[in-house]
């Protein structure tokens, strides 16, 4: 299942995008939202508990490199991980900026999962709206299905190739406390993102709120 979940949840956004074609954008932002508060929620109550058990002097140092980290990548991919698209539609140039991008960061979050059902569930909640939106994008692209599929294909591939590194080399399980502490760090900035995103013109947004703590009962619940 750690291999074949993230891997179909990027089939369902795909599949998604291409017959359902969602044009309401509120959906997709409290789907967002949801997922967001969930892995933030998995984050805090199990995964930063169990690196910092581990009792290594550095944790912190190696949580805020993450942070860096993910913010640095942003600066590729224009805030896709948290839902954000800024790419010209109309060019025909191939996003290889944002497929590196979403590659490390997608390589990256597929480390820690194994043994963490919990946090892999966060994942995959969190990858089918990013996914929604990037192949709506891609489809709708001057680029190509083929290349848009191919895109779509590697991004898909990446978490499970980061779970079986993870589980099948020594010297990655050697480095497991750092490498964790660096994507609790991305896991902190994409859904801190997500969930203190102001509400267009900064209203009150009742929808958004029940949504988030909705997705933190069922991480503590589960």
């Amino acid at each position: 299942m750690i291999y074949f979940l993230p891997i179909l949840s990027v089939v369902i956004g795909f599949a998604t995008a291409l017959f359902l074609k969602p044009k309401n954008a509120l959906g997709l932002k409290l789907l967002l939202a949801f997922s967001g508060s969930y892995l933030l929620s998995v984050t805090v109550f199990e995964f930063l508990p169990d690196v910092y058990a581990t009792e290594n002097p550095y944790i912190g140092i190696f949580i805020m490199g993450g942070i860096l980290l993910q913010i640095s990548l942003e600066f590729l991919s224009r805030g896709a991980e948290h839902g954000h698209l800024h790419h010209d539609e109309n060019s025909t140039k191939f996003p290889w900026l944002l497929l590196i991008s979403l590659c490390i960061h997608s390589l990256l979050e597929g480390f820690p999962l194994n043994d963490r059902e919990h946090l892999l569930h966060g994942v995959v909640l969190h990858k089918i709206p990013v996914a929604i939106i990037l192949a709506t994008f891609l489809l709708n692209s001057k680029i190509g299905k083929p290349k848009a599929a191919f895109f779509l294909i590697l991004f898909g591939l990446m978490t499970p190739l980061g779970s079986w590194l993870s589980r099948n080399f020594e010297v990655i399980k050697q480095f497991e406390v750092y490498i964790n502490s660096v994507v609790i760090g991305i896991f902190l900035h994409i859904s801190t993102t997500i969930l203190f995103e102001a509400s267009k013109n900064h209203k009150f947004n009742l929808g958004k709120l029940l949504v988030i703590i909705a997705g933190i009962i069922v991480a503590y619940l589960l």
